[in-house]
């Protein structure tokens, strides 16, 4: 079993500068992680994502959720076949800028 947190983190000066020819913007900032944060958990298995914690109801376990693409991607740029249990602790507010 592997356990990851994915810390939150508070935006300390950010600069949104120059639009670029893709449409976004280059940004400059300084943060600052805090010890909180999401917590990912992977244990062996087939290709699934629970969601628990505070926030769990604010974010789907479908096939759009960024834990599980990120398997798939990880899966397919290694050539293996995509496995895990994922259990996101959804401890930070999702869209709350925090990151987690």
């Amino acid at each position: 079993m592997i356990i990851e947190t994915a810390p939150a983190k508070i935006n300390l000066a950010l600069h949104v500068r120059a639009r670029r020819t893709d449409g976004y913007h280059e940004i400059e900032t300084l943060f600052a992680f805090l010890r909180d944060g999401d917590v990912l958990t992977l244990s062996p298995g087939d290709l699934s994502l629970a969601i628990a914690g505070s926030f769990a109801n604010d974010l789907a376990a479908d096939d759009d959720n960024l834990v599980l693409r990120a398997a798939r991607a990880y899966a397919a740029a290694f050539g293996v076949t995509a496995a895990g249990t994922f259990t996101l602790d959804k401890r930070l507010p999702v869209a709350s800028g925090i990151g987690g």
